[in-house]
């Protein structure tokens, strides 16, 4: 049997979802949470695998078991056996064929950045810091240079291992909420490092170091070492994948 979870969590503590054996992940939490339910081994696949020190509001994933436990019994029971800082919102069975990752049409992602003179106190943890004013306007107007299907080689890291760099970018908004500048970006996948070296390629601009036609010269050009450095993880949160609506999963992650 197949199933599909959702699953939220605090990433400052983690070496990001992807399992390893360098520190903890948050993949092997889950993993191991999901194995002590079914009493047998549990692989979890997500649709989008995030970096150390970044945050998910709804990843999703997927399993399978020929455990016979309810869905309720697979979200609670998880849950009594994930720390504080990941938890199971939901879980649902899923058709056969559903795949976490490659069943996904888009991925969304927000960065907050708290910019004013002083650095935060509270929710330093999920919050960037800029102490310029930034000019949101500015940045959004920007940032629309990067809309439609193109090659992203300029926002990729070095690390990076997806086999070419073109990605379809379907949304991306900045805007001012009092003193957080918030980007919000939709894209069909992203690359290693994707959002945060945007992030950091539009705070020139907003900082009014760079003109608004930077972002576009820069995605045009296809230069890693021409465009801005990577923004901090702190303020990074997966809010998400969205599938198609056929797949009945829960409102937040459908089409």
């Amino acid at each position: 049997m197949r199933y599909a979870i959702g699953i939220e969590y605090d990433g400052s503590e983690f070496l990001g979802w992807q399992r390893h054996h360098m520190g903890a992940t948050v993949q092997a939490a889950v993993e191991a949470a999901l194995g002590f339910v079914a009493n047998h081994p549990i692989e979890a696949i997500c649709a989008g695998r995030t970096d150390a020190g970044v945050h998910a509001r709804c990843q999703v994933a997927h399993f399978d078991s020929d455990a016979v436990r309810s869905e309720r019994a697979w979200t609670q029971g998880a849950n009594t056996r994930l720390p504080g800082s990941v938890r199971l919102r939901w879980c649902q069975a899923a058709p056969p064929e559903f795949h976490a990752r490659y069943s996904a049409r888009a991925r969304r992602y927000r960065y907050t950045i708290l910019n004013r003179p002083v650095r935060p106190a509270l929710y330093r943890r999920y919050l960037s810091w800029e102490r310029h004013p930034l000019d949101a306007e500015a940045m959004h107007r920007a940032a629309q240079a990067l809309l439609g299907e193109n090659d992203f080689s300029a926002f990729r890291t070095s690390q990076c291992e997806a086999p070419h760099a073109r990605r379809e970018m379907q949304e991306i908004l900045v805007r001012r909420d009092g003193e957080q500048v918030l980007i919000e970006v939709q894209a069909n996948a992203f690359l290693h490092h994707m959002v945060r070296n945007i992030v950091g390629s539009l705070l020139p601009v907003g900082r009014g170091e760079k003109p608004e036609s930077w972002l576009g010269e820069l995605l045009a050009g296809r230069n890693r070492n021409l465009a801005g450095p990577t923004a901090p993880a702190e303020g990074l949160v997966f809010l998400g994948p969205k599938y198609p609506a056929d797949l009945r999963l829960p409102a937040e992650v459908s089409l």
